[in-house]
């Protein structure tokens, strides 16, 4: 029996020109099982939605954090997701001894790490983690939603899709798009923000 502390983590919302970077670091029990865990763009929102609340019952500690649109913006979208990571892990009620990285990249950190590519397919504590995360991030877009209809966030999530493109370039930028993504700088150097 080892008494290492395993947590894996992940982030989700690299790509959309619009909302915050969320992350979410996750601990499981040794005997953990549960059907369908895999990373989370491998499932249904309905299938996620079931082992989000699954996730947070039987974890031994779990936290989600973020790094928000200003930070983005002032670090980049790289250092902001190893940021939010960070915030995530530091963020566990159980601290870990050891910690698996989605990705290629490790949070400048004190914790033992090891990043795995398409860890969150790979190991459960990941795909959890990118659970968690993508759930989130998700709900808070619906919410962005109902604040911004005309965006068409609840169905696109903040991704540049062509119907987004179309509502920035008619309806401008909102405080909530990455103001340093070529996308977005290119409507605001015609536009003004709201």
């Amino acid at each position: 029996m080892t008494n290492k502390i395993i947590a894996g983590v992940d982030e989700v919302g690299r790509g959309p020109l619009a909302g915050d970077v969320v992350a979410a670091a996750c601990i499981l029990p040794n005997d953990f099982q549960l059907e369908g865990l895999t990373d989370s763009k491998k499932l249904s929102e309905k299938k996620r939605e079931l082992l989000f609340g699954q996730i947070q019952e039987q974890a031994v500690s779990w936290c989600i954090a973020r790094a928000n649109v200003a930070e983005i913006d002032e670090l980049n979208i790289l250092h902001a997701s190893l940021l939010a990571m960070k915030r995530a892990v530091e963020g566990l009620d159980v601290q870990p001894t050891f910690v698996y990285v989605d990705g290629n990249k490790i949070p400048q950190w004190q914790y033992q790490a090891e990043a795995v590519v398409q860890g969150d397919s790979l190991i459960p504590s990941i795909s959890a983690a990118s659970i968690l995360a993508k759930v989130t991030r998700d709900r808070e877009m619906v919410l962005l939603d109902k604040e911004f209809p005309q965006y068409g966030f609840a169905k696109h999530k903040g991704y540049p899709t062509k119907v987004h493109m179309d509502a920035i370039k008619e309806y401008g930028v909102t405080k909530h798009h990455r103001k340093s993504f070529a996308p977005v700088k290119a409507v605001i150097s015609q536009q003004t923000l709201f």
